[in-house]
């Protein structure tokens, strides 16, 4: 089993510091705290995988182009925090890190996890090591290394995950869903479904135009030629 972890989210909890100025960090303290957090997760947190890679994203996110109703992300400050580079850096060359351009970090860590399961036949393949909600649309182990809880996703309940969040939307990444929707009605309006029923009740609230944008913006890769219209496609979904 390999653990296939989001740089990204670690590089902004590595460069954290309180907004009212109580704390103060140099860049050997950045680096330091990146590297005990890398260790405690792979020598304690998982001491039976011994094979991992860091991803990172990088620059031409395709969402950026797909998003028609708000900005991708446009929420959030443009400003970076302390050390931000210098921390991604140093995960380029002193632990491997991958960057990653025209999509997301996720996205490559979703298609190596992909290829690491044999697609899916052999889910003890590998492990997600994230807090990010939108890779819980992935089936098999996952890790989140804030809470420390290692869970298994089944096929249906990741399918749900991605589905739900159409319809809930995604504040961080500044999606819209739809008005009145939260995660538990969302969830009533979902489960046990079968996939083409869900898809339907979604493109029923959301209308298929925006159905298919939030499709593009969540929608996990599985390989490098992959996109969302691909798997409506191969899924004999309504796609226009």
């Amino acid at each position: 089993m390999k653990v296939l972890i989001d740089g990204d989210i670690l590089v902004y909890r590595t460069c954290f510091v309180k907004a009212d100025g109580s704390q103060e960090l140099s860049l050997k303290q950045a680096l330091y705290r990146f590297d005990n957090m890398l260790d405690n997760m792979l020598l304690f947190d998982l001491p039976d995988i011994f094979e991992w890679q860091i991803y990172l994203t990088g620059s031409n996110n395709f969402r950026v182009k797909k998003a028609v109703t708000a900005p991708y992300k446009g929420n959030r400050k443009s400003e970076k925090p302390a050390f931000y580079s210098e921390v991604r850096e140093h995960i380029i060359k002193e632990h491997g890190g991958l960057l990653i351009n025209d999509m997301e970090a996720d996205d490559m860590l979703a298609i190596d996890h992909y290829i690491l399961t044999d697609k899916l036949n052999n889910l003890e393949g590998a492990i997600i090591a994230t807090i990010d909600k939108d890779l819980d649309q992935v089936e098999g182990w996952h890790y989140n290394f804030v809470t420390k809880d290692r869970y298994f996703l089944t096929e249906e309940e990741a399918r749900l995950n991605f589905y739900m969040q159409f319809l809930v939307g995604d504040r961080v990444d500044n999606i819209i869903g739809k008005r009145g929707i939260g995660k538990v009605k969302a969830d009533k309006l979902l489960n046990g479904l079968k996939e083409e029923e869900q898809w339907k009740i979604i493109v029923e609230e959301l209308g298929i135009e925006r159905a298919v944008e939030n499709g593009h913006l969540l929608y996990m890769l599985r390989t490098v030629d992959d996109d969302f219209s691909s798997f409506l496609k191969q899924k004999g979904l309504q796609y226009d």
